[in-house]
């Protein structure tokens, strides 16, 4: 097979989130499945400042984007660290070339209906100009919403790319490029095609809901997401939407790329370890995190690690009050927080990070190498979500051995198996349960950990080695995605003979 992937970001060119890790990845887990595939992606500033090999093509077209405005740009072309997989970029500095993706600290860019609709179409283009006849153009999130429906739509548009089948794959549906009806001029296309069963959302333009709506498959990436964002609470509004396409709606669970998170082999650990000597391996990467930021050098007092966004969506409003708790009574934890986000968040934190500095390690931003290391040096790792579509920290915690406490949604009730007596007993446990969403109940749930750890700790030496011999990797996420564009093609075809017929 042929496969086109459409994205935003990938790693290691350009990334906000975990989108950046599915596209940067899956394409080259794919492709060593035999089959052929290319990423198509804007040619952002980190392209071109990133220090990567990028070098321009001879292919230059134009995008019409409105009677009077002629949008030109050009194909650049890399490939995808360490394979072959090659990465297109549609270089077009007005839309691009800015300090970030989609918006300032101060809010979304305000022509980002234009800048993406720009992108949907040109990426159209780009697929003809490199003279690919793919099998399957695999869509991510709303930034590539439109490609279906002008694939359908567009009459301009030739033969191969019309027999393609497409897949619409939903990273996260609280975001869905939802516009003024007017922004549907970037499409091309007349007023006509403004209907809901394509564009038209409450007459609002929404990107996501047309790439639902029109794709050939729809995926999300969890079994549990693909569940939940049908219902009210989880649909963000899309929810009937979701409901009229259960029959072409799959959740395939991330991987994560054992080749970078591998504590065997990790080059930013103070130590390496593997199943037979992780005690000795975490016990080295838990003194050199404490070394430098200040902590008691304790290998009997828990380090409870958080890395991510400081956002509501990551249940902060239940963290921030348990870790008062545990730092005002002097209870037996140090914590450590990797992130970055809400300035209300972030104030808190500063505040107990200098009150309590031999027992809280705070770092505001991001870095990479940290994010390592906090696996490594962590006991237990604390990600209580309120929504969360996959998620891959509890992946990174597991294959780490560190005991992952979770809510149960979405993704990380998919990969963490809440311990009780009957799956330690038949030992499957990796994880503790937040039962409910409130700081009381996550308080609870690291109660039971330190509990488990402290009184059995031949039980809890059983769920950190059930956890890091779970099998998380992309090679098996990948199969899965082989055998679905084998099934969007089958439709595709089916769908194409009905036509005729």
């Amino acid at each position: 097979m042929n496969i086109a992937y459409l994205t935003t970001e990938a790693v290691p060119f350009a990334k906000t989130g975990g989108l950046a890790d599915v596209c940067g990845t899956l394409p080259s887990r794919v492709s060593a499945l035999g089959h052929d595939a290319a990423i198509i992606m804007p040619a952002f500033r980190s392209v071109h400042h990133g220090g990567l090999p990028v070098e321009p093509t001879e292919i230059s077209f134009a995008i019409p984007m409105s009677p009077r405005k002629l949008i030109g740009c050009r194909l650049l072309k890399s490939v995808i660290p360490g394979g072959s997989v090659p990465v297109w970029f549609i270089d077009q500095p007005q839309y691009f070339d800015r300090d970030y993706l989609y918006g300032t600290p101060a809010g979304d860019y305000s022509d980002n209906a234009e800048r993406f609709a720009f992108f949907c179409r040109a990426a159209i283009q780009a697929i003809s100009r490199i003279g690919g006849s793919p099998d399957v153009i695999h869509c991510n999130d709303w930034q590539t919403g439109l490609v279906p429906a002008l694939i359908q739509s567009d009459p301009a548009i030739g033969v191969p790319l019309k027999n393609a089948a497409t897949v619409m794959t939903i990273h996260n549906l609280a975001y869905q490029g939802q516009f003024p009806a007017q922004a549907f001029e970037w499409t091309g296309l007349g007023w006509e095609h403004f209907r809901h069963t394509s564009f038209e959302f409450y007459s609002q333009l929404n990107f996501l809901k047309t790439g639902i709506v029109t794709a050939d498959m729809v995926t999300t990436v969890s079994p549990r997401y693909s569940q939940e964002i049908r219902t009210l609470h989880h649909g963000c509004g899309l929810d009937g939407v979701l409901q009229s396409v259960t029959d072409r709606l799959v959740g395939i669970t991330n991987g994560i790329d054992q080749t970078v998170w591998n504590p065997a082999t990790d080059p930013r650990l103070s130590a390496n370890y593997d199943l037979a000597s992780w005690r000795e391996g975490k016990w080295v990467n838990k003194q050199s995190l404490q070394h430098q930021f200040g902590l008691e050098v304790s290998n009997e007092v828990p380090l409870i690690g958080l890395i991510g966004r400081l956002a509501a969506q990551k249940g902060w409003d239940l963290i921030l009050p348990v870790l008062r708790w545990h730092l005002e009574e002097d209870r037996a934890t140090q914590w450590i927080v990797l992130g970055s986000g809400e300035p209300r968040f972030e104030e808190e934190l500063r505040e107990l990070a200098h009150r309590f500095p031999s027992r809280f390690a705070l770092h505001l931003g991001f870095s990479d190498e940290l994010a390592h290391r906090i696996e490594a040096g962590s006991d237990i790792f604390v990600m209580p979500s309120h929504y969360e579509p996959c998620g891959l920290n509890q992946l990174y915690s597991l294959r780490y051995g560190t005991v992952p406490i979770v809510t149960p949604t979405g993704g990380l009730a998919d990969t963490v198996v809440d311990c009780t007596e009957t799956t330690l007993a038949d030992g499957t446990a990796t994880g503790f349960y937040v039962k409910t969403s409130v700081p009381a109940a996550l308080d609870e749930a690291i109660g039971r950990a330190l509990n488990l750890r402290y009184h059995h700790p031949s039980k809890w030496t059983q769920i950190v080695e059930t956890g890091i011999s779970q099998d998380w990797s992309w090679a098996r996420s990948a199969k899965e995605y082989e055998s679905l564009y084998v099934r969007s093609i089958a439709l595709k075809t089916r769908a194409k003979q009905t036509q005729a017929d």
